[in-house]
């Protein structure tokens, strides 16, 4: 388990008399509940007997002494969605940087044959296997036999249960969930229950399970580090940050494919080149990602589910969430502290980073330059710009904040229709501009059996019924949209 303390925050508390709480207000890490999660000061008072025991000078001081010292760690790492964007950047450094990170359990979803070649390379360390379509099982078997890989010496998995299987692989501390959706869900939870920490690269699993996850990490004492550029720029800003010192969170956005369209030029494309579009929305102008990612990263949908997350993790209000769109994606987000200062985070958009601080935190991982981004330059940067989101361009934005100010199960609902209006999209059954009115249209349609404070079963139970809403609102759509 990692031992979580904000280095400035602790080092100045080694000089304070003040007692210790076990929780803290906004803006800070919980340093003895060793999650970065938000907190509730009124109820929560008490360490949980997991944490961190930094509730006296001399062991504060031995946590900040570990997080500042390049000393001998080594993390071992299971990865979720090891074929896919996330998993394939994450063994990037894996690779890269042996001496401190090793693979335990790689988990994919279809893809068998790279799965296989994933296995055969980290073979020295690889103990689980998964593959979550159940079909694919014996064919991954078949292609690791012709990789050289004893199958015998592997746990291998197929079906519903491998995801999880690899987030409970024994001898991994983190776990990479690196799973596209609310199928992240589950093995999310799974890791938690069995004292995981987690590197949360799916942020579907705060914004449809928040209220049920944030007591399972207070729970078992476990940590939740963000993965994505947004968020990770957040938790580093916040280092050395006190108790009470943040007022905002400044999100920034690429704007998507569309960034350069006015909402009337997006209008007339959608209208008479439907394809276009289609094909454009794929295509992220800055950041290497996922088809899914990308077609919200062009709605806009993606900033506002980091909203909803940015709320989970740093318990700050809606009101105190902006979006600024930044063409440049040089600046990954912002936190305005109460002093009117703005501490950014900088760098070239590589996913790898922020994937390799939520993995490595408190420590920095020097990396290999030839295999990297090269070093920032501001000079060659030469300039920034910045503008506020077209709300009528990107109406998405709009409904996720309303969901996030709603809570309860209206999270979940707004995600999971997104999730199947984007694939329904890429799929050639819905327009561009439907999903943003299907997802209203699930929204409205929720408010009848809405719950304020929901069990596991009853998030994932909204999150069935909103996508069989959008299936069926798709079957209906000329009527509806005529």
């Amino acid at each position: 388990m990692r031992t979580l303390a904000l280095i400035s925050t602790a080092s100045a508390l080694l000089h304070s008399q003040a007692p210790l709480r076990s929780s803290t207000p906004l803006g800070a890490i919980d340093i003895t509940n060793r999650g970065y999660v938000r907190i509730d000061t009124e109820k929560e008072t008490v360490a949980h007997p997991k944490a961190a025991p930094v509730l006296d000078e001399v062991s504060l001081r031995k946590c900040v002494d570990e997080a500042v010292q390049d000393a001998d760690w080594h993390r071992p790492i299971s990865v979720l969605g090891s074929t896919g964007s996330i998993g394939t950047q994450t063994l990037d450094f894996c690779r890269a940087r042996p001496d401190r990170f090793s693979v335990i359990a790689l988990c994919a979803g279809a893809n068998y044959k790279l799965l296989a070649t994933q296995v055969a390379e980290f073979r020295r360390t690889v103990t689980t296997v998964g593959i979550s379509d159940g079909s694919k099982l014996e064919p991954l078997k078949e292609a690791l036999k012709a990789a050289g890989v004893d199958c015998a010496s592997l746990e291998i998995y197929g079906g519903a249960d491998a995801a999880t299987a690899c987030a409970t692989a024994q001898g991994a501390d983190v776990v990479v969930t690196g799973v596209v959706g609310t199928a992240g869900l589950p093995p999310t939870v799974a890791a938690i229950e069995a004292g995981k920490d987690i590197a949360l690269a799916n942020k579907e699993t705060l914004i449809a399970g928040g209220p049920a996850i944030l007591p399972l990490l207070k729970k078992h004492g476990t940590a939740m580090t963000p993965a994505d550029s947004e968020h990770s720029a957040i938790f580093q800003a916040l280092q050395g940050v006190p108790p009470n010192g943040m007022r905002k969170v400044i999100l920034t956005a690429s704007g998507g494919a569309f960034r350069d369209l006015t909402a009337a030029e997006l209008a007339d494309k959608c209208e008479n080149e439907a394809e276009w579009v289609r094909a454009k929305a794929t295509t992220h102008p800055n950041w290497d990602m996922g088809a899914k990612i990308t077609v919200d990263s062009a709605t806009m949908m993606n900033k506002g589910l980091e909203v909803i997350e940015a709320h989970y993790l740093f318990g700050a209000d809606y009101d105190d969430i902006d979006v600024v769109v930044h063409p440049q994606s040089i600046i990954h987000s912002a936190i305005e502290t109460q002093d009117n200062s703005v501490i950014a985070q900088l760098g070239w958009p590589d996913m790898r980073l922020p994937l390799l601080y939520s993995v490595s935190w408190p420590h920095r991982v020097r990396m290999p330059q030839d295999q990297w981004e090269p070093c920032f330059d501001l000079v060659e940067l030469g300039s920034m710009t910045f503008k506020g989101p077209d709300n009528d361009k990107y109406p998405c934005i709009g409904l996720a904040y309303a969901a996030g100010r709603v809570g309860g199960t209206m999270t979940g609902c707004l995600n999971a229709a997104n999730e199947m209006a984007n694939e329904m999209f890429r799929e050639g059954a819905f327009e561009y501009l439907d999903i943003p009115r299907v997802i209203e249209a699930a929204m409205e349609a929720h408010k009848a059996d809405f719950i304020q404070e929901p069990s596991l079963d009853e998030i994932i139970e909204v999150d069935l019924w909103a996508r069989r809403f959008v299936k069926d609102f798709a079957s209906a759509k000329k009527e509806v949209f005529a």
